[in-house]
């Protein structure tokens, strides 16, 4: 399948997360991005040092910044279970906007065409690491990394399309 692309209608699906109180939720994608200018953004793994402590960060420094240009939410998708990303979620406690998103099956990452095959360092199935800017439910920005790189996707790349 062509990874998701400019122009293209982001697929529906479902997420687990945890809500302010503390409960399992299933979330669908469409319901937290229809009639709404969001940014999806995508990392190959909770805890993992790129992800920690660059890509993620970046977007909680900056979510003030991309709420005031008219962003309505900031969606943080990894192929990891709510529990983990639960966990993970807590290591940020400064964070007010970035709601973190489980893709446990990477049933969603296989939807955007942005699956990442990691089985020969035994991560399995993962995310390539991607931004996206979807405005009611349409891709505006599609920044898609090769590899293990870093350069396209930060908060950012997206706040200068913005």
């Amino acid at each position: 399948m062509a990874p998701i692309a400019v122009g293209d209608s982001i697929p529906n699906g479902t997420l687990g997360h945890f809500d302010k109180d503390d409960e399992l939720q299933q979330v669908s994608i469409h319901s937290l991005s229809a009639g709404k200018k969001v940014i999806i953004f995508g990392v190959p793994g909770a805890f993992t040092p790129t992800c920690s402590m660059k890509h993620v960060p970046g977007f909680i420094d900056h979510a003030e910044e991309l709420k005031s240009k008219g962003i309505d939410e900031i969606l943080l998708i990894s192929v990891n279970d709510p529990y983990v990303m639960k966990a993970w979620a807590k290591t940020y406690p400064d964070n007010k906007h970035v709601k973190f998103l489980a893709d446990g099956s990477a049933t969603y990452t296989y939807a955007l065409g942005l699956e990442l095959d990691l089985g020969e360092g035994g991560l399995g199935t993962r995310s390539r690491r991607f931004t996206l800017l979807v405005d009611d439910l349409k891709v505006k920005v599609a920044n898609v990394e090769s590899g293990g790189e870093f350069t396209v996707t930060s908060a950012e790349d997206i706040i200068k399309a913005l």
